[in-house]
């Protein structure tokens, strides 16, 4: 029987240097509450996503809502459809309107040429995605942003360790939000952080995320609990002595895949950013069925069948939600629908070989038509 070959696969350090790490926990008992590791890991992620000030969290999805409430936004919030459930459910969840932009087609990032038209005196603040280790048009949506007064909250999900110009992913907006789930290029099991340039905003949040305690007697808000423990904080420690050689890796599979299936009609590759120091998060292809002979879903069929499985990320949109049901028109999204109903990630994460890519590619070529 063939091996399976998942979309991802955990990056994990080796098993001695995790239990090395988590050894003097058996010593101090301090496992949650802010410890000796949640605080040097926080260093360390400050130094490595940039700007002023960094909290970390129990996961990405708790980065931003809790970001989101601290910012005390009112009214709407422009975001796009594409992306995953917590972008858009952060947002609803603050008692806030998502109002969604369309996509660029090329990189997939919110298209700023849009972004204008669907700004109200209801509109408070823009959430763009950077997706793939795509990263968004910064600089236009500042310039839009600062023109109309109005916050940006990155959802940095995809971005870990991505520089623009030479500047570092977290500096951007009012806030980036990371996420540091096991399916990430950098994981800590589960964590999430957000980095910002604002510290009366570091104390909101900092409150918020420990059920808005402000000192030993003192609690001044209601708050939630999204600390990030000790154990988390370990493997995430461990996988930053390794993150570099990690995305070096990430980058010659991309290539070797992109050698495979450059140049093939019907299918679409995921663009170079000019200035952008991407990494390489994933792998998406969009396949054009009338070009390419067969469906995006008939492709992924094709490498299940052969035990690979890929995923359709990100399908559905978020605005087609069964829960958001009737709330929104995703014709006024159609490029993000285009690409939603045609795009397919396939595998990637450091350990995956080159002949593991070849298998893949083997069976995309049979579906060609």
């Amino acid at each position: 029987m063939k091996e399976i070959i998942n979309v991802t696969k955990a990056t994990l350090p080796s098993f001695e240097e995790y239990v090395e790490e988590i050894r003097d926990l058996w010593d101090s008992h301090w496992l949650t509450n802010m410890g000796p590791k949640h605080e040097k890991l926080r260093t360390k992620l400050l130094s490595y996503l940039g700007g002023t000030y960094i909290d970390l969290f129990t996961n990405g999805h708790m980065a931003l809502e809790l970001t989101l409430q601290a910012m005390n936004l009112t009214g709407e919030v422009i975001t796009t459809p594409f992306t995953f459930a917590s972008t858009t459910h952060a947002i609803v969840r603050n008692g806030l309107e998502p109002v969604f932009c369309d996509i660029d087609p090329n990189d997939f990032t919110i298209d700023v040429t849009k972004l204008e038209s669907l700004i109200t005196d209801r509109t408070s603040a823009i959430m763009p995605v950077h997706v793939y280790g795509n990263v968004c048009q910064v600089e236009e949506i500042q310039r839009i942003a600062n023109k109309y007064g109005l916050k940006v909250i990155y959802d940095a999900a995809h971005s870990f360790g991505c520089e623009y110009k030479g500047k570092k992913i977290g500096h951007f907006g009012d806030a980036s939000c990371f996420s540091f789930h096991a399916t990430k290029v950098f994981n800590s099991i589960e964590g999430g952080a957000v980095c910002h340039n604002d510290e009366e905003l570091w104390m909101k949040i900092y409150e918020l995320k420990n059920f808005g305690i402000h000192g030993p007697e003192s609690v001044m808000g209601v708050g939630a609990n999204a600390k990030m423990n000790e154990m988390c904080a370990a493997m995430g420690l461990c996988n930053m002595r390794h993150i570099d050689e990690q995305i070096a890796m990430r980058k010659e599979l991309v290539e070797y895949y992109r050698e495979k299936l450059n140049g093939i009609d019907g299918i679409q590759l995921n663009v170079i950013q000019k200035d952008v120091k991407s990494n390489y998060s994933y792998f998406p292809v969009i396949f054009d069925e009338k070009k390419f002979g067969s469906s995006r879903n008939e492709v992924a069929d094709a490498l299940e069948e052969e035990r690979i499985y890929a995923r359709k990320y990100f399908y559905p949109l978020t605005n087609m939600f069964d829960c958001y049901a009737g709330q929104f028109d995703v014709e006024e999204t159609p490029v993000a629908r285009y690409i939603s109903k045609r795009v397919l990630t396939l595998p990637l994460y450091p350990s995956l070989e080159k002949k593991d890519i070849d298998r893949i590619c083997d069976v995309i070529y049979k579906c060609k038509k």
